[in-house]
């Protein structure tokens, strides 16, 4: 719609079949309808149940903490937590990174002269008002209180970098980011180390161990034992709803 781009995931998921696969495993998609471009079974796994056991074990006074989603978008996936654990749930709203430039896809480019008069003289494409950003604000109480950031994907970290300053300006003593995959990729562990955030929880989708050199802040969950039990289920015909017990829809 905007560059005339490929739809991504369906193009992998296209040379993925053709490729020859016949069954896919995977772990907590970006958008799990990725899962219906597939002409093969898909498993998305869940790492929900390993993050929910790392707050319960590895957070002191975690019954004082509330949950919070730093964006609207990602309300639900707090809410799932929430309602698990029996907390509370915060939602940040706001602008806490920069939006993609309009200048990157030639919206605003005119258009060349000798398709102007190719326009039909009565379509009127009403006139778009560039977007403006609101102020942060915390939807929910984090003073004196624990905070929890969860999201499925932690890579570029401002906007991490900005909830945690202003849930601090809150009133929140504690702040800990809880994701499935991390990238942490460029100056992330730097900014990490550097920021009022005091622990990122990943698990192990992904290799961090350089990035945990670098900074200490970053904890793993190992997830390998879910994977591992999913394969040999698949091998040996066995069901496979045992492993989305207690698993939330919008985990």
């Amino acid at each position: 719609m905007r560059k005339r781009g490929s739809i991504v995931s369906k193009l992998l998921a296209s040379m993925m079949c053709k490729a020859g696969l016949t069954h896919l495993i995977t772990m907590d998609l970006h958008q799990k309808e990725i899962q219906g471009f597939f002409n093969i079974p898909v498993d998305n796994l869940r790492a929900s149940p390993f993050l929910l056991q790392y707050i319960q074990e590895e957070i002191p006074d975690y019954r004082n903490a509330v949950i919070v989603a730093k964006s609207p978008a990602s309300a639900k996936r707090a809410q799932s937590f929430a309602e698990r654990l029996r907390l509370g749930i915060a939602v940040i709203h706001g602008e806490v990174q920069d939006a993609e430039s309009d200048q990157v896809d030639g919206r605003h480019s005119p258009p060349a002269v000798k398709n102007v008069a190719a326009i039909h003289p009565s379509l009127e494409i009403p006139l778009m008002f560039p977007k403006e950003k609101p102020p942060i604000t915390v939807v929910g109480d984090v003073g004196g209180r624990i905070a929890i950031i969860v999201d499925d994907i932690i890579d570029d970290v401002d906007s991490f970098l900005a909830a945690a300053d202003t849930l601090k300006e809150r009133g929140a003593y504690k702040i800990f980011v809880m994701a499935t995959h991390g990238l942490l990729s460029s100056d992330a562990p730097r900014l990490i180390e550097e920021s009022a955030i005091d622990e990122v929880v990943v698990t192990n989708t992904i290799p961090h161990e350089v990035q945990k050199l670098q900074c200490p802040k970053i904890k793993t969950v190992d997830i390998s034992m879910i994977l591992a039990e999913a394969i040999r289920r698949i091998h040996n015909g066995e069901s496979m709803s045992y492993l989305f017990r207690n698993i939330g829809v919008d985990d």
